[in-house]
This record gives C-alpha cells, sequence and structure tokens, in this order.
C-alpha cells in the first residue's frame, strides 16, 4: 500500500470512457496504470484487480455489474475507488457487495477532459470516506500533494446535497439551453459569453452522466422542483400589467 501521499507502483483502472481516458494520462505521470476496458485492447480484468488500488471509472448504471465481477478478483487490503458524480448511491453498491477486507474511498473529480484541457492543478475534487472513513486521508493527501487538486473531504450525504445545486443545476441550464439552439452572435456580451463556456464546458458529456447528476442524485428531484416553480413565478410577474410593477410612489413622475 501507499503511504504518507506516495501511490503504489502499479494502480488498476477499470473504465476507459472519457473521464477514466483523462484519468489515465494523468495517473501514468506517478504510477505504472494496468487499464482494462472491454472495448480497448489492454490489460485484463484479473490484472487490473491485482494491483493494491484499484480505480473503477464507470458509470453508475453499470458500477453493481462491475463491482460484482471483480469482487472476486480483489485481494484483502485493496483499496477501491470510485470516481461517480453522485456518492451516496455508488458507496453503498461498493459497500454491500465488495468484500469487507476491501477497502472504499469515494471520490468525485468535479473537471472531466473539457474543464481540465488546460491542467487540472487547483481544480476540485470531493473525497468521500466509506467503510468508517478507512484511508481516505491517504487519498486525500495523494490527490492534494501529488496531483496537486483542491480537496474537499465531506460525507457522502453532505457532498449529493450540494452538487444537486452546483453540478445539477448548472447541466440543466446547459442542456436547456443547448435544446434552444442558442449559439454565437456579433451582439454577444461577455455575460452572454459566460454563458456558453459553461454550456460548452458540459456540451459533450454522456447521456449517461446526465441521467446520473440528474436522476441519481437523491436530492435533484427538489432542485428540479424548485427550478420549475421559480420559472412559473417569473412568467407571472411578466404576465402582469408592466404599470403594477412600478412602484406606486414613482407612477406619478
Amino acid at each position: 500500500m501507499f503511504t504518507t501521499h506516495r501511490l503504489p507502483a502499479r494502480l488498476g483502472l477499470i473504465g476507459l470512457g472519457a473521464f477514466g481516458a483523462f484519468a489515465r494520462l494523468h495517473l501514468a505521470q506517478h504510477a505504472e496504470v494496468v487499464a482494462h476496458d472491454p472495448a480497448w485492447p489492454g490489460a485484463s480484468l484479473a490484472a487490473a484487480a491485482a494491483c493494491p488500488v484499484v480505480i473503477l471509472a464507470v458509470p453508475l448504471a453499470a458500477l453493481a455489474e462491475v463491482a460484482r465481477t471483480v469482487a472476486p478478483l480483489l485481494a484483502p487490503g485493496t483499496l477501491v475507488i470510485d470516481v461517480c458524480s453522485v456518492k451516496s448511491a455508488p458507496l453503498a453498491l461498493l459497500d454491500a457487495i465488495l468484500p469487507e477486507q476491501v477497502d472504499i474511498v469515494g471520490t468525485h473529480p468535479l473537471f472531466g477532459p473539457q474543464s481540465g484541457r488546460d491542467g487540472i492543478a487547483g481544480l476540485p475534487v470531493a473525497v468521500c470516506p466509506a467503510r468508517r472513513g478507512r484511508r481516505r486521508r491517504l487519498v486525500a493527501r495523494f490527490l492534494a500533494a501529488t496531483l496537486a487538486l483542491d480537496v474537499v473531504v465531506l460525507a457522502a450525504e453532505e457532498h449529493d446535497r450540494q452538487m444537486a445545486t452546483v453540478q445539477g443545476l448548472t447541466h440543466l441550464l446547459a442542456r436547456i439551453v443547448l435544446e434552444m439552439g442558442v449559439g454565437e452572435t456579433r451582439l454577444a456580451t461577455p455575460t452572454f459569453r459566460h454563458l456558453l463556456r459553461m454550456v460548452d464546458t458540459v456540451r459533450h458529456d454522456s447521456e449517461a452522466l446526465f441521467r446520473t447528476i440528474l436522476d441519481a442524485n437523491p436530492h435533484a428531484a427538489t432542485m428540479r422542483a424548485q427550478f420549475r416553480e421559480a420559472a412559473q413565478r417569473v412568467e407571472a410577474r411578466l404576465a402582469q400589467p408592466a404599470r403594477a410593477m412600478v412602484p406606486s410612489n414613482l407612477r406619478s413622475v
């Protein structure tokens, strides 16, 4: 295992989708990455699972099946890390499926190939302890000291509560703007260009990630209801006669 903030010499990575491939580029600078993906001619699942640290970079929808497949291949003491965008559901799944002798730490890198294309130093990552918090400090130290990430350690439930607004609202607004077909224009203001940059950051995210953020987060439904209610209140104000919205002390001006 690793001590202080150092990884072991070999690191297993299961899943080479958009984020898995992106993570591999950065992790390979600090360890030998034994990567497995059914669609990629790399290492076998057994070889990746034999590493002392195994990262599961798979969508939440596939996590239970992958965990059941990999569980008998994990040696006692293996540290398993997930990178899902929600934390309560995946950590509960892993805790139920993986052997008791395996340690689990949940992480959520709040960036991806688009937002991290110019480098990941200083970008935020959440670390959520599982199974009595074993080894979460080691993971947090590595992420902060070696990858230079801004690490926030918090409980899975609190992570999901905050992410329902921070990430859920961002992705919801971005998808709505994309559905509207809004794009660049010569009369774009700096504020409008900020909006387009937000949209561009998540434009290439998968449908699976979008659904994980908006469906799998137990707090996202409340946020979406609040969003709809706020939109209806704004529409109701716009439906009022303009004169009714002028303060009474100004109507004679």
